[in-house]
């Protein structure tokens, strides 16, 4: 997964690109449309990363005048490479790439259905070669430094969301209104938290201010001993930030471990989409860029979590068995799970990628098959050897894909229905983790 441009790849893509006309039809090289949680700080870092590669001299960062949009460039012996960054939600971003405007759709968001319907003919945005997760990001719910309340589920949040809980002494905290802070109707953060905690069951109180940038819901969040906002977790800056419980599952907080891994109930993908075998070479750079080792320390360096796999020793507390600190004890746990297209035993389209990140960590570090043990677990079954058996064989799957990849032998066992990390019927308890010995 390493990033690396030869002098001669260097040289045709800027003859490509400065041979392309800029008319008032065509006014940037590329445009990169949607999330503001992508749009506001990491694509620019990622285009500018690309930039410096492809071209030479320093990369100039302009305003078109327009509120979260920015234009990048770089000079060229045959002119200038610029790139155009709006920023303005998620759905926005669809509409543009659909009409062939932007290059690259950012969303904090997958695909919806419909969305993937209207342009079949054109692609397939659900595909290996259009849907590419460019970083994890946790959904930071927020609030007030001085806040008492450290934790809260799912099911409460949504409450508190909904206007059904208006006072923080409801909820162990002082006598004060709650007041909310909720991001716009075109954010795919807004549509993550709609799916994820709203669902069908609540609907977002009309109390609430809505926002446009996640930076500045985040800023007021912190000015108001009353509030409670959410936003994507490179936006916390002086919040409080609250550990989140789905189900019978404990409560976590956003971190690097338990969003690389998706763990944690809020943690999400973001994306960058493209047209498939239709996206512009340049645009085919940008997201190997992105995808790679270079591009995914810049994804760190943003304040999002990277998808390049390192090792922790996590913190097992009283509620993991036994068996389980047993069976780990001599191992580190890599930030990285793999999982599965939903309903189905195929693995989705970011584990298809983490399978060449595992073995390029191996490689990088002089590690062996011999080092890896995978665990698989299962969502609650009807009886519990079923789950056992689920289990045994997502692990075997990985292991039959990294076999595939060219990494044989990786030991490998199930741990059943337990331990979950969200409540039953949850579609993250069928996961499989990925230990390494420990040196």
């Amino acid at each position: 997964m390493s990033y690396s441009i030869s002098a001669a790849f260097k040289a045709g893509a800027l003859a490509l690109l400065t041979a392309l006309p800029l008319s008032s039809t065509l006014a940037h090289n590329l445009e990169i449309h949607g999330s503001n949680t992508v749009g506001a700080t990491l694509a620019p870092m990622l285009v500018t990363g690309h930039l410096e590669h492809i071209g030479s001299g320093a990369v100039k960062t302009d305003s078109t005048g327009v509120e979260n949009e920015k234009i990048l460039s770089i000079a060229s012996e045959g002119g200038t490479v610029s790139v155009l960054v709006a920023a303005h939600g998620s759905s926005t971003g669809f509409r543009t790439l659909a009409s062939g405007q932007a290059g690259i759709w950012a969303s904090s968001r997958p695909v919806k259905p419909g969305e993937a319907q209207q342009v079949s003919a054109q692609a397939d945005l659900t595909a290996l070669e259009s849907e590419h997760v460019i970083a994890i990001d946790g959904l930071a719910i927020l609030v007030h430094p001085s806040n008492p309340v450290s934790k809260m589920s799912i099911q409460t949040l949504g409450q508190v969301f909904a206007g059904e809980i208006r006072n923080w002494s409801e909820l162990g905290g002082p006598d004060r209104a709650i007041s909310l802070y909720a991001r716009d109707d075109r954010s795919g953060t807004w549509d993550t938290f709609k799916s994820l905690v709203l669902g069908k069951t609540y609907t977002l109180d009309s109390s609430a201010l809505r926002y446009e940038s996640n930076d500045q819901l985040s800023d007021d969040v912190s000015r108001d001993p009353g509030g409670i906002g959410f936003s994507g977790l490179a936006s916390v800056r002086n919040s409080k930030l609250l550990a989140i419980s789905d189900g019978n599952a404990p409560a976590l907080k956003p971190n690097q471990l338990t969003v690389a891994s998706e763990d944690y109930p809020l943690s999400r993908r973001l994306f960058m989409y493209t047209m498939g075998n239709q996206t512009p070479e340049f645009a085919r750079g940008l997201i190997e860029f992105a995808l790679g080792n270079e591009g995914q320390a810049l994804v760190a360096e943003s304040g999002f979590i990277s998808q390049n796999p390192i090792a922790v020793k996590p913190e097992l507390d009283s509620s993991v068995p036994d068996t389980f600190k047993r069976l780990t004890a001599e191992y580190q746990r890599l930030t990285v799970n793999f999982r599965f297209s939903e309903g189905r035993t195929k693995l989705d389209n970011k584990a298809q990628r983490d399978l060449l990140r595992v073995i390029d960590y191996l490689e990088q570090r002089g590690r062996s098959a011999d080092d890896l043990l995978l665990i698989g677990f299962a969502d609650a079954q009807s009886h519990e050897l079923r789950a056992q058996m689920i289990s045994e064989l997502r692990a075997l799957s990985v292991r039959k894909a990294l076999h595939q990849a060219g990494l044989p032998r990786v030991a490998y066992t199930g741990y059943g229905q337990y331990m979950p990390v969200g409540g039953s019927g949850n579609q993250r308890n069928g996961r499989v983790e990925v230990w390494i010995r420990a040196r």
